[in-house]
C-alpha cells in the first residue's frame, strides 16, 4: 500500500515594487510561487529575495511567511495529494539544491523571456515559478507542455489536480488555523 502525502503551492502578492512590475504585465492577482511540505507552511521553498530589502540579491530561499515581506501578502494556497515516493523524490531534489544554494541564482534575465514566450535558460538559475515547476517535473509529479522557463505562477495550480484550500490574507490563514485549534481545545466532552 502506497502512503499518501500532501504538498502545497503558495501563490502570493507581497506588494513589492518587483511584484507590481510583474503584475502590470501578467494582470494576475499573484505573482510569486512557493512550494511547501506542510499545511502550516513552516517548510516552504522558492527562489526569491535572500535579503528582504534588496530584490536584486536573490536565489534559493527557505521562506518565512511571518517575515515583514509576507506580513501583508495576499495569497492563494493549493494542495495536491501525492504518493510517499513522489514526496520523497521532491524533498530530496530540494535538499540537493539547498545543500548547494550558494551556486544558485535568481533568474532575473529569464523573467524577460516570459512576455515574449522566448525561453531564457541559465545554468543554476531559476525564478520562483520556474523553480516550483522544476520541482514538480523532476519529481515526476507533473510534466509541463511549455518550457519551464516560461511557466508563470498562475500556471501551477492548473498543471495538476491542485485544490484551492484558502484565498485571502496570508496572516489570516494562520490566524484561522490557530482559531480552529483553540476551538477544538475548548469543546466540552
Amino acid at each position: 500500500m502506497t502512503r499518501e502525502k500532501t504538498i502545497y503551492i503558495l501563490l502570493t502578492d507581497t506588494g513589492t515594487i518587483l511584484t507590481r512590475m510583474i503584475k502590470s504585465y501578467t494582470k494576475k492577482p499573484y505573482n510569486h510561487a512557493s512550494i511547501a511540505f506542510d499545511a502550516e507552511l513552516m517548510e516552504i521553498y522558492s527562489f526569491g529575495r535572500k535579503v528582504e530589502n534588496n530584490p536584486f540579491m536573490g536565489g534559493f530561499v527557505r521562506e518565512d511567511i511571518h517575515s515583514i515581506l509576507f506580513n501583508q501578502a495576499d495569497c492563494a494556497i493549493y494542495s495536491l495529494i501525492i504518493t510517499n515516493d513522489e514526496f520523497q523524490s521532491m524533498y530530496q531534489y530540494i535538499q540537493e539544491i539547498a545543500a548547494q544554494k550558494d551556486y544558485y541564482r535568481y533568474n532575473f534575465i529569464g523573467l524577460f523571456g516570459v512576455p515574449f514566450k522566448k525561453p531564457i535558460k541559465r545554468k543554476n538559475a531559476f525564478f520562483c515559478s520556474q523553480f516550483v515547476a522544476s520541482v514538480l517535473k523532476e519529481s515526476k509529479i507533473i510534466g509541463f507542455e511549455k518550457d519551464l522557463s516560461l511557466v508563470e505562477p498562475s500556471d501551477l495550480p492548473h498543471s495538476a489536480n491542485f485544490q484551492l484550500i484558502f484565498e485571502g490574507r496570508l496572516k489570516d490563514y494562520h490566524n484561522r488555523d490557530r482559531n480552529n485549534r483553540e476551538r477544538v481545545l475548548v469543546i466540552p466532552l
